[in-house]
């Protein structure tokens, strides 16, 4: 790999400016770290101008820079080179937007004493981690101190640590729509478990095709860091199992809710069918009566006894219905 570009250095440990100025090109926007003899470059959002100042600086294979140009999300993988290693990571965020998880890309690029962080997007975690760096030199002695590979274990464990507060919520959503289940809106829930599913679903599809990378990174990454690095990567490899349970289970928690409101709609529906169905009984035999009577014929009983050729059908009409309410109540279908 070639060396780092002789760029204007502060003090050690400083943020330094990157990006060529005088000759009419566009700068190309790098943050850049330097301390106890690691540097740090991040890029949020690399363009073409970021790809060309990283095609023109080092010696990194062209498709590795295509991937970090490229706006479509790239599987999860490490490609290991003599030099350098090329990480591609994803991690869940939720998007404002669409009021959806999606997948922000995290490429990185780590070497001897070089560690190259460039997400697709700003990441909060990432971006304060950097901040950290940039305004503490007890951040930079605890985080910078012990080579690029413990960087990178600082970087992705942040990341992951990040991932647990938007679990919480999930998983406070789903106590929510418990709480909600027979409080009579079952209706209303239906939307609302549709949606804790989708976010479920995409938290899913971004986490399940990186668990291997992981565990190859726990392997890969041992020619940049220290013997006892090892179980820290372990950690994170652990993190991820967690975040994989945790999301199995939540999937189980959102299948059983949503079984158990179609459920409880069902029992709903077929309590209202029911009364239905009993009005209508009842009501039968009473249209019959007053069809009856409606007969323009003079052999009906009380058709010509004034006040009772109207009193009697309804006192019948009201005997019919009472003997059916009786008898219903007597097979308990009401």
């Amino acid at each position: 790999m070639a060396n780092l570009p002789k760029i204007r250095r502060g003090q050690t440990g400083r943020p330094v400016p990157v990006g060529d100025s005088g000759d009419g090109r566009a700068r190309p926007d790098v943050q850049r770290l330097e301390s106890h003899g690691l540097t740090w470059l991040n890029i949020e959002a690399p363009t073409e101008i970021e790809t060309a100042w990283l095609a023109e600086h080092h010696e990194f294979h062209p498709l590795d820079l295509e991937d970090v140009l490229s706006r479509r999300r790239q599987r999860a993988k490490i490609d290991e080179y003599a030099e350098y290693l090329f990480i591609v990571l994803h991690f869940p965020r939720f998007d404002k937007r669409t009021g959806r998880l999606q997948a922000a890309e995290l490429n990185v690029f780590v070497a001897e004493d070089l560690v190259i962080t460039l997400p697709n997007e700003p990441l909060k975690p990432l971006s304060a981690l950097w901040s950290r760096c940039e305004r503490s030199e007890d951040a930079r002695e605890q985080y910078m101190s012990k080579g690029s590979g413990y960087l990178l274990y600082e970087i992705v464990d942040t990341m992951y640590d990040y991932c647990f507060p938007i679990l919480d919520k999930i998983g406070f959503k789903l106590d929510s729509i418990e709480d909600e289940l027979f409080e009579g809106e079952s209706e209303d829930l239906v939307r609302d478990i549709s949606n804790i599913k989708q976010e479920i679903i995409n938290y899913r599809k971004i986490v399940k095709p990186q668990r291997s990378t992981l565990r190859l990174l726990e392997r890969s990454n041992q020619r940049y860091a220290p013997q006892d690095l090892e179980i820290y990567f372990d950690d994170i490899v652990d993190k991820s199992e967690r975040i994989w349970d945790l999301l199995e289970n939540y999937k189980e928690v959102a299948e059983a809710l949503e079984a158990t409101n179609e459920t409880v709609i069902t029992h709903r529906l077929n309590d209202i069918l029911r009364y239905l169905t009993i009005m209508s009984a009842i009501l039968l035999p009473m249209t019959l009566i007053a069809s009856i009577y409606g007969m323009n014929v003079e052999v009906l009983p009380f058709s010509e006894d004034g006040a009772l050729s109207l009193v009697a059908p309804l006192l019948l009409m009201v005997v019919v219905a009472a003997g059916l309410i009786l008898w219903f109540r007597h097979k308990r279908w009401l």
